[in-house]
């Protein structure tokens, strides 16, 4: 998929309560006070029949067949968002992509080859940025924030958030992605956001280029 790629595909992911949501808002400021145009897009999407559908009905499912479900969404997404972002020269930033696929699902029970197949002809980022964080930290974070997904329901769950976020560049960067791992613990968002955005190239994207961005979402 992707074929005649001029853009550059970013993703954002990290641990459930990583700060990530802020991080991205952060980064929006920052690109635009540099006149960086980008296009801003959410996993699941939002809009979007399939997306939609996972949102909504996600929690419901478990294991196999949830990973099914993400995996339909994701494509769907590439359909109608990646794929044409990126053969028209845009930046395209994603919340959340596959790293989030290769923690939570593997969270769930899903063994990771069967993930690396369902997502295989997902196109890769140019730049997975993952977010992390202490465990500590993690935690504290989702305890002011509340419990707003099972996945931070667990007590254990961001000591193995953060492990698996580990694998999961350690993937990425096999398949030639270029990784850029943050440690938030004390670094605030705003440095977080202009970290990522000294990362990002300079590319010929088109003025057209939209910057209105979604809300941030993300469990």
């Amino acid at each position: 998929m992707t074929q005649n790629r001029t853009g550059f595909f970013v993703s954002v992911d990290g641990p459930s309560g990583v700060g990530k949501s802020t991080t991205i808002r952060e980064l929006q400021a920052v690109l635009a006070a540099r006149d960086v145009p980008a296009r801003w897009t959410v996993e699941p999407p939002r809009g979007d029949l399939l997306g939609d559908f996972t949102r909504t009905h996600g929690s419901q499912l478990h294991g196999l067949a949830l990973a099914c479900l993400v995996a339909a969404a994701r494509y769907r997404h590439i359909e109608t968002t990646i794929d044409p972002a990126l053969k028209t020269g845009q930046l395209l930033i994603s919340d959340r992509y596959l790293a989030s696929t290769l923690v939570l699902q593997r969270l769930d029970g899903v063994p990771l080859d069967f993930l690396l197949l369902l997502n295989n002809y997902a196109p890769k980022p140019d730049l997975a940025v993952i977010l992390t964080a202490s465990p500590a930290t993690i935690a504290d974070r989702i305890a002011r924030a509340g419990i707003t997904h099972r996945f931070r329901a667990d007590p254990h769950a961001p000591a193995q958030e953060v492990e698996l976020y580990r694998d999961a560049a350690r993937l990425l960067e096999d398949h030639r992605s270029k990784v850029l791992a943050i440690d938030s613990t004390a670094v605030p968002p705003s440095e977080v956001a202009r970290q990522i955005a000294d990362a990002l190239p300079v590319l010929p994207l088109p003025s057209d280029t939209s910057t209105t961005p979604p809300t941030p979402q993300g469990p």
